[in-house]
């Protein structure tokens, strides 16, 4: 009408809030996070003995118990961030992860706060955690998923590539943490690239795409 341009028109009604609910996958189950994962989680974390896993954390390092009880108890509660304990078949808890930024009116939420033990890097249960936050969130109508991450931490910054999220930039000076500047490196997968996204998850979890010794055959 004024010959300005707009946006494509949605037929968009929203998408639903996550709920406090387990996520089922082959190699490990994500649990909603509660005090019974905290002697677990912590013992996971004790493997970690340079602490390097805390670097860019806003939480932690915590060297005794009490105040990781402390964090998981306050943690535990909350909607948004929503956290899950990522854990074997078998329970044992070895990392967590939460979905944050929730805007269900938006359609976009932010997958974050990601701690994985030394025993759960580089596994099969550590991909696959993050294709059961994924595939949840668009399961659950959100057109956008987030990672964001300090932009010096180049270990973050690879795995969102490898599991397929796009860069869209840096914001400078986006955070104060630990006494120290943050800028932030932007990532996003939108709701039209699940399909495939999904089916190279698929085809790189399954069991025939690992040798007998647990090796991958085929990168994702």
């Amino acid at each position: 009408m004024h010959k300005q341009p707009i946006g494509k028109a949605l037929d968009w009604h929203g998408a639903k809030r996550p709920e406090r609910l387990v996520l089922q996958g082959q190699y490990c189950r994500l649990e909603p996070l509660e005090a019974g994962h905290t002697e677990g989680l912590f013992k996971a974390f004790q493997a970690d003995t340079k602490g390097r896993n805390w670097t860019y954390m806003v939480n932690g390092p915590y060297p005794d118990l009490p105040p990781f009880k402390a964090w998981v108890s306050k943690a535990s509660t909350g909607k948004d961030p929503l956290f899950f304990a990522i854990c074997l078949p078998d329970g044992t808890p070895l990392g967590y992860a939460s979905y944050m930024r929730i805007a269900p009116e938006m359609g976009v939420m932010e997958v974050g706060s990601i701690n994985l033990s030394p025993a759960l890097q580089g596994t099969r249960a550590a991909t696959e955690a993050q294709y059961l936050l994924m595939q949840h969130a668009f399961q659950l109508g959100y057109r956008r998923f987030e990672w964001k991450c300090d932009a010096l931490n180049a270990a973050s910054i690879k795995a969102a590539q490898r599991l397929g999220f796009t860069y869209e930039g840096t914001f400078r000076q986006a955070l104060v943490y630990k006494g120290r500047n943050r800028d932030t490196a932007w990532f996003s997968v939108l709701n039209s690239e699940w399909p495939a996204l999904k089916a190279r998850f698929e085809r790189w979890l399954a069991p025939e795409n690992f040798d007998s010794g647990g090796q991958q055959l085929t990168a994702l």
